[in-house]
């Protein structure tokens, strides 16, 4: 998997010397509450299977990447997958953007500035569209899709088998 660069980020694939700070990050309430079933996952096993997910989301131009600041202090995780049909669980057709970050980085620009270099990580690796959903509450999220340029599109139930507030974006046109 490529790592990419912003002026202050080094995004790259998850290692197993993550497990720690994937542990701390995911045994955290306020992180996972609107995750997955919203549970914390508080052991090593639960870590250790995130990461082992995180770096089987596919082919470039896929991935997660480990958001790592200039200080090698670590600060979450940004995402590009295939998104998972309500009905079935299998690939919806569509690729899901997200991310996921400490609390102790939350407020500092840094889930913008590594969500903007995946967009155009994407953009660049020929996709055209990308959706990201958000539990219905969580309005930070909400905020950082908008802040990106993702468009509200309203609540839907298509992918993972709840309510979601669905965003999405399309490739910018070139100009010549």
């Amino acid at each position: 998997m490529t790592e990419l660069r912003t002026e202050r980020l080094l995004l790259r694939p998850f290692r197993a010397s993550d497990e720690a700070f994937v542990l701390d990050l995911h045994a955290r309430p306020e992180v996972m509450r609107f995750i997955g079933d919203g549970r914390p996952k508080t052991t090593g096993v639960q870590a250790r299977q995130a990461i082992e997910r995180f770096n089987s989301f596919g082919d470039a131009p896929l991935g997660a990447w480990a958001i790592e600041g200039a200080d090698e202090r670590m600060h979450g995780a940004v995402l590009l997958k295939d998104i998972p049909s309500s009905g079935t669980g299998e690939p919806s057709g569509e690729i899901e953007i997200g991310w996921r970050l400490h609390p102790d980085s939350w407020g500092r620009g840094i889930a913008s500035e590594a969500a903007r270099r995946v967009l155009d990580h994407a953009w660049a690796g020929g996709l055209t569209r990308l959706v990201a959903v958000t539990h219905p509450l969580n309005l930070p999220s909400q905020r950082l899709a908008e802040r990106i340029g993702m468009r509200a599109q309203g609540e839907t139930d298509a992918f993972y088998g709840v309510t979601c507030s669905l965003f999405t974006i399309t490739r910018p046109a070139i100009a010549r």
